[in-house]
């Protein structure tokens, strides 16, 4: 069995990647993803320091970056994010670009304990694309912005040359409101706290693989995209104080989201492997193709750290809602191997999970 003291400590004789071009793996969200944010725009973007930097023009931990940012405007704390959708293809079990670009934005927001106001919605349309097509996508966008009780208020289009855009690209923005007390952020998981998992995995990234490659696993699988605002208000009703970081499993699956908040808070994370649920049409496609659930990605579920002490109430409140009825406790934070994420096995053994070097399946989100 691995000595978990020592894990911390291991370190991997194997070279820096280094690129000269821009390769999928980059956008997988993955450890090339988190090398291309750490090495190439935060250094870009971020003014160096002197003795009187003011603490908010200060260079950020890469390993607590969010989803989304919370700015202080006139006294008010407001999240702010925005993100990019490439899906191919656009239509696919269970929704399509339009509802993908609405929920993701929305998530990302709820993730840092906002309720939505507005989004707004940028298209790259490639020359000659339909406008039937163009007009289902934004149908579908409008469609679940109302669902979700936030308007698309601002917006841009432009157009490319026949071959450049693979039919459309999406950009969302989104704003929202972080209510008084409420302080969810990725460096904030505790030793001890409970790690709660909203429902089954890897649905997403396996419902636009069967369509974009024709393949069929034994059983029918649809996207779990879904708007995650709700549940999260019901959780913070429940234990307000105590929950400490959420995230959303989406590029690079549930290990990505653990490994981010562990080098984040600087803790350890250990789960049981058979306590996360897994469709079995998801685990046939894994198995059939070689890929790990834990690195499928997820555009309708939540991860969340929560207090021992809340932890109870909080699974409680989210198996009260649609989107968290199958929600389950599938861990714990430890002061040991800070860092690291362990699973503990069916065969009573541990293996440590990391997230993956690129992008096992492309163009998912």
């Amino acid at each position: 069995m691995t000595d978990l003291a020592s894990i911390s400590s291991w370190t991997c004789p194997a070279p820096l990647r280094e690129h000269a071009r821009i390769v999928l793996g980059h956008g997988g969200g993955g450890v090339l993803s988190a090398e291309l944010v750490e090495h190439l725009f935060l250094p870009a973007f971020t003014p160096p320091t002197t003795p009187t930097t003011p603490e908010a023009a200060r260079p950020a931990d890469p390993a607590a970056l969010a989803d989304a940012a919370v700015v202080e405007v006139a006294g008010a704390r407001v999240a702010f994010t925005t993100d990019s959708y490439v899906v191919r293809p656009l239509f696919f079990p269970g929704g399509s670009i339009g509802e993908l670009a609405v929920h993701g934005t929305v998530n990302d927001l709820a993730c840092r304990g906002a309720m939505p106001l507005a989004l707004s919605a940028g298209f790259i349309l490639e020359e000659g694309l339909e406008l039937d097509l163009l007009g289902r996508v934004a149908q579908a966008m409008g469609r679940a912005a109302a669902g979700v009780g936030v308007r698309l208020v601002t917006g841009d289009t432009k157009v490319v040359e026949r071959g450049l855009a693979d039919g459309l690209y999406v950009n969302t923005s989104g704003i929202g409101v972080v209510p008084a007390g409420i302080d969810i952020r990725p460096d904030r998981a505790a030793p001890g706290d409970r790690i709660l998992l909203s429902g089954p995995i890897g649905e997403h990234g396996i419902a636009v693989l069967s369509v974009r490659e024709n393949l069929e696993f034994g059983g029918d699988v649809r996207s779990d995209t879904a708007p995650l605002h709700e549940l999260v208000a019901a959780m913070l009703a429940a234990g307000r104080t105590g929950i400490h970081t959420l995230r959303d499993p989406t590029r690079g699956g549930l290990a990505t989201s653990l490994c981010e908040i562990a080098a984040a808070a600087r803790v350890g994370v250990e789960f049981t492997e058979s306590a996360i649920p897994v469709p079995p049409v998801v685990e046939a496609a894994c198995s059939f193709l070689g890929l790990d659930p834990l690195h499928i990605a997820n555009e309708g579920r939540l991860v969340a750290f929560v207090a021992e002490s809340d932890a109870d109430a909080v699974l409680a409140a989210m198996r009260a809602q649609p989107t968290g009825r199958d929600a389950v406790l599938i861990g714990t934070v430890t002061a040991e191997h800070p860092g690291v994420v362990v699973a503990r096995t069916a065969f009573g053994g541990t293996r440590v999970v990391d997230r993956p070097l690129g992008e096992a399946l492309p163009r998912i989100c």
